[in-house]
């Protein structure tokens, strides 16, 4: 079948050699005229290629200025994020002190006590003012779940607890969860009433100092530790180093004042209450029970019982400072990790 309208490869009749020369020459344009072209510059007119090149500069200039715009609003967003989540942390943390409806105040006192943490003087005593100073707060109760820890920040938040008291005219109750000893029941003294669960932890009224001592083993490894000191007492408590006996007197007659300190705050709180023992300021612990028997607690009761039957008002309101969303995220990429390892090994001996 024949097509009319198909050209015949043989037929050269219509070849035109200007414009294949045309053609050629466009192909062959040097690299600078096909960028003048791209730029939009006349390349007929003189002095294209100068032109040509400031347009191209210029060019790259906006490009360099918008790269560093999208780089500044990047960062500018990220600084806005994080200001958004601090400002988000402490809004949540923050006790509202314009709750005015009748309610039970309530603080919470977990874990270790010492500076530094959630159950720490800085937090609590803070929390402790902002449930004072409501005047919606009809009483405030100290919900407690703490094995204890530093006795500095225990004696300071019963110094603000007691000060409180006095200045607002409130009551406190301490309700004990799964634990309230050693420093937690320091606190706990300063209530003036301690409800337990019969099956809670009570009591650990003592004093210790712990530590490691490496002398031996060092011996053995033949480590010498050279640790060189101005003042005899310097490296006192130095794991590396041996103990004198003057230095065990010395640490222990510190131990025992701390001790009876702690042992003033419990009879000064306690009252007539207490029914002591040899063994009450002995260092034991007691289930809630034995607690009540004793009078380190006085009945049984959970913080709705409180809050319902004591209190009568039975709107509850947390005033606990919390850990923020920087502190979790800063946990979380591990700022924390190894950190009971150091503290373990720490020169000088944490008291608790």
């Amino acid at each position: 079948m024949n097509d009319s309208n198909r050209t015949d490869p043989s037929d050269v009749s219509d070849f035109d050699p200007n414009r294949a020369s045309a053609l050629e020459g466009r192909a062959q344009a040097a690299p600078e005229t096909i960028a003048g072209r791209s730029a939009g510059v006349d390349v007929s007119s003189p002095g294209w290629e100068r032109v040509t090149l400031e347009k191209l500069a210029f060019a790259a200039l906006n490009e360099q200025k918008a790269t560093r715009r999208w780089k500044t609003f990047v960062r500018l967003s990220w600084l806005a994020f994080f200001i958004f989540l601090v400002w988000f942390a402490l809004s949540r943390g923050a006790s509202s002190n314009n709750v005015s409806v009748p309610h039970t105040a309530v603080v919470e006192i977990k874990g270790e006590i010492a500076d530094g943490a959630d159950a720490s003087a800085e937090f609590v005593n803070a929390a402790l003012r902002a449930a004072f100073e409501d005047e919606g707060a009809k009483a405030v109760v100290l919900l407690i779940n703490s094995p204890g820890g530093s006795p500095v920040q225990a004696g300071m938040m019963n110094d603000e607890i007691v000060r409180l008291k006095a200045k607002h005219n409130k009551p406190v109750y301490a309700v004990v969860g799964e634990t309230c000893a050693s420093a937690a029941y320091y606190i706990a003294a300063s209530a003036d009433k301690i409800f337990v669960n019969k099956a809670s932890i009570v009591g650990s009224i003592g004093v210790l100092m712990d530590g490691f001592g490496f002398t031996g083993l060092m011996e053995k490894l033949g480590v010498d530790r050279r640790l060189m000191t101005a003042g005899e007492n310097k490296g006192f408590l130095d794991p590396f180093s041996p103990q004198t006996e003057q230095q065990r007197a010395y640490a222990q007659t510190m131990l025992n004042q701390i001790h009876q300190q702690f042992i003033a705050v419990v009879k000064n709180g306690r009252g007539k209450r207490l029914k002591e023992t040899p063994e009450m300021f002995s260092g034991l612990f007691w289930t809630g029970q034995q607690a009540i028997e004793l009078g380190l607690a006085d009945q049984l009761g959970s913080l709705d019982y409180v809050a319902r039957e004591i209190v009568k008002t039975e709107e509850i309101i947390d005033y606990t400072r919390r850990e923020n969303v920087a502190e979790r995220l800063a946990k979380k990429f591990g700022a924390a990790i190894g950190a009971g390892a150091i503290q373990t090994l720490k020169a000088i001996p944490s008291i608790r």
